[in-house]
């Protein structure tokens, strides 16, 4: 798996640097997220995060507006990729913090999101490039899909080491510096990946 992710990045894109700029969506879609669920409940009357709207709405509907908002469906595979990392984000974030109020998140709870974002987006990524072949060599078709789960997990626990390293050193996510964090944390984690290929 290690090695997997490691040739993906190394020979894939050419390297952790030429990988984080192919990841330039994500750093975006990371950042109108991130300004979309601090600014939920000001929306203004008529749009789709209207809160007069979204009131009585289910977690799913609320949900399935903020995907709309912030990444509307343009027919590629990276906008799909990216819609359903949204989506899984903000599901994880309802398990986690099962009584947060999508309209009037935490910081912490944004930032987790964010987090979450990043993650799930390079995981469905890595998927969608390579999933078929790992699907093809797994002898079976549980052991494929076993395969799958373990590299997600895995990148979503390295994501989360990245984003965990960047706040010990001062820089947390806020509004102003989501898609400086966000790049930051993807450089560091496709050079942990860049290097499982040497």
């Amino acid at each position: 798996m290690r090695r997997s992710l490691g040739n993906y990045v190394r020979n894939g894109y050419g390297g952790s640097r030429t990988t984080t700029s192919r990841f330039g969506g994500t750093v975006a879609t990371a950042s109108a997220l991130g300004g979309i669920l601090e600014t939920m409940g000001q929306h203004p009357a008529g749009s789709a995060l209207d809160p007069a709207l979204l009131a009585g709405r289910t977690a799913n509907e609320v949900m399935d507006a903020v995907v709309e908002a912030v990444r509307p469906v343009d027919g590629t595979q990276d906008a799909e990729a990216e819609r359903t990392a949204i989506k899984d984000s903000l599901s994880d974030l309802l398990v986690k913090y099962p009584d947060a109020d999508l309209a009037a998140l935490t910081p912490e709870q944004r930032e987790f999101a964010i987090e979450r974002f990043t993650a799930m987006d390079v995981a469905r990524r890595f998927e969608l490039d390579v999933g078929k072949t790992i699907i093809e060599k797994a002898p079976t078709a549980t052991m494929a899909l076993s395969r799958l789960k373990q590299v997600r997990d895995y990148i979503k626990q390295t994501v989360a080491a990245s984003f965990r390293k960047l706040r010990a050193a001062g820089k947390s996510v806020n509004s102003n510096r989501i898609a400086a964090v966000v790049r930051d944390a993807l450089r560091d984690t496709f050079q942990v990946f860049e290097g499982y290929a040497e």
